[in-house]
């Protein structure tokens, strides 16, 4: 008996931003947010806050990233609500990223992958982010994985953060940073795939233009996760500057400039329908 092989993530994922528009829309439920929404910082909060978004959102943006941190503080009950946001909102059409950043070494790091990337998982996800920093091949389980499962990742090359650059600009013996041989082992990994590689990595919108001064070079045939667009203080309008001839493969990253406008469903539709658009029109 023949078995057909599942259509990869990023034959799905490019298809999901042609038609709803390239964004992701984090799911972060922070006990902040969960005030603002006037919510308490509760499973009942959480569960609200979560099912609201989720019914608001995973019809019509391209992809639905849940900050499993956010969850895993509320212990088994909150890893229940993980697990309905995430079949829910892949079967209203979004792809669910899961924002674990999990890294680790051989049956652990397999492990890992089993919890987000087997379709028998009750979290499995579209895709999971994954830290590289015992070294990229240990994540090879996990890229195994996603690829027999038609899954993807996406791997930490350059952060939004500050306190990234002491690692990921740090130069090896060979002279090429941390961050471009993350990107160099993603761009291997997707050599070939059309019409773009199901192994992504995160890159943040808000560098400006240290990609080129430090020599990194983002087009890795593959999605590029950018975080930092609207509360970091980057915009649509930047990602050509950042990204250059690779911003087609990027996926922008909104959490709380979308979840502010909550907990109004159609609040939150309205916005990330309009950073959406903005990105189509920034990008082209």
């Amino acid at each position: 008996m023949t078995t057909t092989a599942p259509e990869p993530f990023g034959a799905r994922l490019r298809r999901v931003m042609d038609e709803r528009g390239p964004l992701c829309v984090g799911i972060d439920p922070h006990p902040s947010l969960l005030a603002d929404w006037g919510l308490g910082d509760d499973i009942a909060g959480l569960e609200t806050f979560t099912r609201t978004a989720v019914a608001a959102l995973a019809d019509r943006v391209a992809v639905l990233k849940p900050q499993s941190a956010f969850f895993e503080r509320f212990g088994s009950r909150g890893i229940a609500v993980l697990e309905r946001a995430v079949a829910d909102a892949r079967a209203a059409g979004a792809l669910v990223l899961m924002d674990a950043k999990r890294g680790d070494i051989g049956s652990t790091m397999a492990a890992y992958a089993a919890a987000y990337l087997d379709p028998a998982s009750p979290l499995f996800s579209d895709a999971v982010t994954l830290s590289p920093y015992l070294g990229y091949g240990s994540l090879r389980p996990a890229l195994d994985l996603a690829r027999e499962s038609g899954a993807g990742v996406f791997v930490l090359a350059l952060t939004s953060n500050p306190e990234g650059a002491e690692v990921q600009h740090a130069v090896r013996a060979d002279g090429a940073s941390v961050a471009a041989t993350v990107l160099g082992r993603l761009r291997e990994e997707n050599a070939g795939a059309a019409p773009m590689g199901s192994y992504g990595a995160v890159v943040g919108a808000t560098l400006g233009d240290t990609l080129g001064a430090n020599g990194v070079d983002p087009a890795i045939n593959g999605p590029l996760l950018a975080p930092g667009i609207g509360a970091q203080g980057a915009t649509p309008a930047d990602l050509p500057r950042v990204f250059g001839a690779a911003v087609r493969n990027v996926v922008p990253s909104v959490s709380r400039g979308v979840l502010r406008h909550g907990p109004d469903p159609a609040g939150l539709r309205a916005s990330a329908v309009r950073f959406a658009e903005e990105v189509r029109a920034a990008v082209g």
